[in-house]
């Protein structure tokens, strides 16, 4: 069966289409998600929810492209969509670190030679102006300063993560970092005097 008949069948609802459609696609299109998600359990599920979509709206599908090339923009977006997803989860699990007092306070390293009380409640209330510094950063430069220094991302996988650009995340960090710079020069300045 041709695409062109393949789709025809499709559209007109025709069960044995479907059946046809994911013998012939199931097996390439697992491979493809998993080469994103590097889960096969992950690819499975995409690729069980590109045909739910692709037989929910065979009907719109305009035939711009081949059937194989549309199911695959469908999987690439689907996987892109929950990488994205996956590491936004991880990102808000990351804040608990930031909003838990106490929780690893401590972001200066120090040897057992400053284990001292003054030297570790000084520790302590720098981490805690550090991390309300960061707070205070206007909520996109907080996200991507977050993303890129705790969660340690690449420029790229932020923009991924925010959907912008990649030139829209450099301004983002390089403003988040001279806000930062700014803030914390003032506190400490006024500590000193």
């Amino acid at each position: 069966m041709q695409d062109n008949e393949l789709i025809n069948h499709l559209k007109n609802g025709n069960p044995e289409a479907f059946k046809k459609l994911i013998e012939i696609h199931q097996v390439p299109l697992i491979r493809l998600c998993k080469g994103f998600l590097h889960n096969e359990e992950d690819a499975r599920d995409i690729t069980q929810e590109t045909f739910i979509e692709v037989f929910q709206s065979v009907r719109g599908f305009r035939e711009d492209a081949s059937l194989a090339t549309w199911l695959y923009r469908i999987a690439v977006n689907k996987s892109l969509n929950l990488i994205r997803k996956n590491k936004m989860n991880r990102f808000l699990s990351g804040l608990d670190v930031f909003s838990t007092p106490g929780k690893n306070d401590t972001f200066i390293q120090h040897d057992d030679s400053r284990e001292q009380p003054g030297f570790l409640i000084e520790n302590r209330e720098r981490s805690l102006q550090i991390r309300q510094a960061i707070d205070l950063l206007p909520k996109n430069q907080r996200i991507a300063f977050i993303l890129n220094k705790y969660q340690d991302l690449t420029y790229k996988e932020i923009a991924e993560v925010m959907d912008i650009s990649l030139s829209s995340v450099e301004a983002l960090l390089h403003r988040a970092k001279l806000n930062l710079q700014k803030r914390l020069f003032r506190l400490y300045k006024k500590n000193l005097i």
